[in-house]
């Protein structure tokens, strides 16, 4: 069996390494390996999810980030604050987190009072309500990212790079080489997987922008956190803090696109350290990247046409999916019934707003 994957981030790599003891694979990467969205991710891995589905895909993919290695484990914090009139916030923190434990997750519920005293450089005198999951860590998606990369190689996979790729409406693979026919194609192309399968059928997917930074070193030890009041997260990196947020929810053209983080987000991102830490530091580097959205806040994945496949649109939490959703993926390509995310739900010419994916429910 021939395979062709499109795609040379966490997905398309994981992918071609699941797929190369059942078959000849041959990756196809436009750049090169990592240079895309799973390059510039934040990193942020796991298991805090309400619903079943998404919770067992992130614990298999903690488990696979541990096996390789890639995991520093670090708890998780999500928070609510004061604002003084909403309490929407708070409230729904407590149901996700009775949903959570419904499916057996390791998640705890603290007042401000009691998040201080487990997290002393955490500002918390405002903290409403703040959810811990101790099922949680971060890996360097660059690093994994060519890791798995090399591991496919050592597979027998082809890894093509600075050669992009398009499908025909006859679903061939079509380079500056010529045209390529394979018994299976694995579109896993970020924000370009539209484009890229646009001949073979439309799928509702829009890029949208979102930007980061890491600071110089910092001097104490922190959890990961998303405060789920002024939307902003971060975790250690580098010695320092990365710190994210930035969302732009306007489509954005893959091609044409500024991937430099605005001087108002390292502003607000300055801001929001002294607001959550009591102190900021000076950021060493920032940049912005590429998130896809869809109708329903749920990916695409899943076979498009008739040994068309996609895997795209995952509301800024890809990469930390990235070795379950491949590992399921690689198993419907050769035979099994996967229709979690089935791509075909949607007509693909759908109307919808851009709602970013690093939310409560």
């Amino acid at each position: 069996m021939n395979i062709a994957v499109v795609g040379g981030g966490a997905v398309g790599v994981t992918l071609a390494y699941e797929l190369a003891d059942d078959a000849t694979v041959t990756l196809y990467e436009a750049d090169t390996i990592a240079s895309g969205a799973s390059g510039r991710a934040a990193g942020l891995c796991y298991t805090a999810f309400a619903d079943r589905r998404d919770a067992r895909l992130a614990t298999r993919a903690l488990d696979r980030f541990r096996e390789t290695g890639a995991l520093t484990d670090c708890p998780y914090v999500w928070l609510a604050r004061d604002t003084g009139h909403d309490r929407r916030r708070a409230t729904e923190i407590r149901e996700q987190v009775a949903r959570m434990r419904a499916h057996s997750l390791d998640v705890t519920t603290l007042d401000g009072d009691q998040l201080g005293d487990r997290f002393p450089a955490l500002v918390t005198d405002d903290v409403v309500v703040a959810a811990v999951a101790e099922s949680a860590g971060y890996v360097d998606p660059g690093q994994y990212t060519r890791l798995m990369a090399d591991r496919a190689r050592e597979r027998g996979v082809e890894i093509r790079e600075q050669t992009p790729a398009t499908l025909t409406a006859a679903g061939d693979v079509q380079t500056t080489d010529g045209r390529t026919r394979y018994d299976a194609v694995i579109v896993a192309a970020g924000a370009h997987t539209r484009a890229i399968v646009s001949a073979v059928a439309p799928i509702p997917v829009k890029p949208y922008r979102v930007q980061a930074l890491v600071t110089e070193p910092v001097d104490r030890e922190l959890p990961m956190l998303f405060d789920v009041t002024d939307g902003y997260y971060l975790r250690p990196r580098e010695g320092g803090l990365l710190v994210g947020d930035g969302t732009i929810p306007d489509e954005q053209d893959p091609d044409d696109w500024d991937r430099d983080a605005d001087e108002w987000f390292r502003a607000a991102a300055s801001e929001y350290q002294k607001q959550a830490l009591g102190t900021s530091w000076p950021d060493r580097r920032s940049w912005a990247g590429l998130c896809t959205a869809t109708p329903d806040g749920d990916p695409l994945v899943g076979e498009l046409a008739s040994d068309i496949y996609v895997a795209t649109g995952w509301q800024g939490h890809g990469f930390m999916r990235a070795p379950a959703i491949a590992e399921r993926l690689a198993a419907q390509v050769l035979g099994e019934s996967w229709p979690a995310f089935d791509p075909t739900r949607f007509d693909g010419d759908e109307s919808f707003e851009i709602v970013e994916g690093m939310d409560v429910e």
